[in-house]
Parts: structure tokens; sequence; C-alpha cells
């Protein structure tokens, strides 16, 4: 095709099309673990709810938000540390429970929300004891997103890294 006439077709076509995506990251860092959210797309994310469930993880992982709980040894409750003005709720976490969900305002492009809390599994023998998650054992657990539009979802990889994947959107 000449270039004159590529051109030409390019700029009859409709307006192009963004994705708006969820990159997920579970960071074990005792004795704080991290959960971090980032709208990786070029497009906002408008009011939503944004859910960790640990209940199909390998490791039967659990939060360990109280010394005296079902956890193991030292314990650290629920904390935001990026993107505190995005979350608009916060479900109420008790030792034990095995998922989170926050309210947002919406998630611009490029932008995060992250917290910190204590993860650990409850495998009778693990690599790294139950107080420590190693990447393959929080394999399985799920993030969901809820909008105006639907719910998606993405499965923590033995990377400990989950994406949501989003329906384009026009830019």
């Amino acid at each position: 095709m000449k270039p004159i006439l590529t051109f030409a077709l390019l700029a009859l076509m409709p307006a192009s099309f963004a994705t708006a995506n969820i990159d997920a990251r579970f960071t074990e860092a005792a004795p704080k673990d991290s959960f971090s959210f980032t709208n990786t797309g070029a497009c906002d994310i408008g009011a939503a709810t944004l859910s960790v469930n640990l209940d199909d993880s390998v490791g039967g992982l659990i939060f360990d938000t109280s010394g005296d709980g079902a956890g193991v040894e030292v314990s650290q409750p629920y904390e935001a540390v990026a993107g505190a003005e995005n979350i608009t709720s916060i479900t109420s976490i008790t030792d034990g429970d095995t998922s989170i969900s926050l309210g947002l305002s919406g998630l611009g492009a490029g932008q995060s929300v992250a917290f910190t809390i204590d993860v650990d599994d409850t495998l009778r023998h693990s690599a790294l004891g139950q107080i420590r998650v190693t990447d393959s054992e929080i394999a399985g657990a799920t993030v969901i997103l809820e909008t105006a539009s639907g719910t998606v979802f993405g499965v923590f990889d033995n990377t400990s890294r989950a994406q949501i994947r989003l329906p384009d959107c026009t830019s």
C-alpha cells in the first residue's frame, strides 16, 4: 500500500481505543506484607470496589491482624500506604479472614493504591514457615474489580502478580 493511501485510511478510522488495566502485586516483607494495585492503562477507572480473596491460594493464606487469633507470631493490622485519598471504605478485617474489599472513588491512569497487612500461610510444612509467604503460596488468590459496568478479576500467579484486564474505553 502506498504511504499516502495508508495515511488516508488511518485518518478515516474511528476514535482509537485504549484500555484500563490493573496490575496487582503482593510483596512479602516481614513483618508487614503489602498489596499494591496500579492502573497501568490509559483510561481512568471510576468508582469501584477492589477486593482480594485468598480462599483459593496454594498456601491457604489468611490475614494475621491480631496477636491472639489464627495467625502465627507477628501480626500487623491493615494500613493504607499509597492512594489513601482514593479509598472511600474498607471492610472490617478480623484475624484469620481471607478477604478484604476497598471502596474506591476512582483510580486514574497511572495511579496506585497500596496497603500493608500481615499475611500468613496455613500449611503444615511450608518453605519459609507460616509467618512468611512465598510467591508460589499466593498463587490462586484472586483480585476482583467491581465497577458500574461489571465485574472483572485476575488470579495471582507464582510470581506474586495478578493482572486485571478491563474492557476497552474510548480515548
